[in-house]
C-alpha cells in the first residue's frame, strides 16, 4: 500500500509539473485577449536559427517563477521573426512577403519586427494593456535578469523611470526572489 501510494505521488508530481509552461499565444490572439480582460503584452521575438533563443526557452522560460509570473501577470506571445503571421496591428497587417521557404537558416524579417525595430535575436517586447508599444529589451536573459523586467513593467514602476541615474537607483535597490 505505501508502495503504491508512493508511485501515485510521483506519477502525479510528473503530470503536475509537465502541465507547467508558459502559456504561449499568438499577437492576434493576445490583442483580442485584451479586449475582454485587460492585461500587458510580452513578446518573445526569436527565429528558428538563434542559439541565445534557443538557450532562452531551455533555461529561462522552463523556469517555475517565470513561468508563473508571465502566466499571471501577462499575455506571453510567441513570434517568429522571420515566420510568415499575418499579424494585425494597429489597424494594418504585417506580413512577411519576402519570405522564402526553401531557404534554410536565417530569412527575411517579418515586418512587424521590423516595425518593432527589433533587430538582435532574441528580444523581448512589452506593451501596455491597451496593445501600445512600451519596451524592447535585447538579449538573452537568465530569469533574475528577466525578472527586473517582468515586474518593472507590470507594476508600471517604468513610468517613474526617466533618467540613466533613476534606472541604476531602481537597479540597485531591486531584489530579485527568482
Amino acid at each position: 500500500m505505501k508502495y503504491l501510494l508512493l508511485f501515485f505521488l510521483i506519477v502525479s508530481a510528473g503530470t503536475v509539473h509537465s502541465q507547467d509552461k508558459i502559456k504561449w499565444m499568438t499577437m492576434n490572439e493576445a490583442l483580442a485577449a485584451q479586449k475582454k480582460e485587460p492585461k500587458k503584452i510580452f513578446m518573445d521575438v526569436y527565429t528558428t536559427w538563434c542559439g541565445p533563443c534557443k538557450m532562452l526557452d531551455k533555461n529561462t522560460f522552463s523556469d517555475a517563477d517565470v513561468i508563473e509570473y508571465l502566466n499571471k501577470n501577462y499575455y506571453a506571445v510567441k513570434f517568429n521573426a522571420e515566420g510568415t503571421e499575418k499579424v494585425t496591428f494597429n489597424d494594418f497587417t504585417y506580413t512577411n512577403p519576402n519570405y522564402d521557404p526553401a531557404r534554410k537558416g536565417r530569412n527575411s524579417q517579418h515586418l512587424f519586427a521590423h516595425a518593432l525595430k527589433v533587430n538582435a535575436y532574441p528580444s523581448v517586447v512589452f506593451f501596455t494593456e491597451e496593445g501600445k508599444l512600451i519596451q524592447t529589451v535585447p538579449g538573452y536573459r537568465t530569469p533574475p535578469q528577466l525578472e527586473i523586467f517582468l515586474k518593472m513593467i507590470h507594476t508600471d514602476d517604468y513610468l517613474k523611470i526617466t533618467t540613466t541615474e533613476a534606472w541604476e537607483e531602481y537597479q540597485k535597490n531591486f531584489k530579485p526572489t527568482f
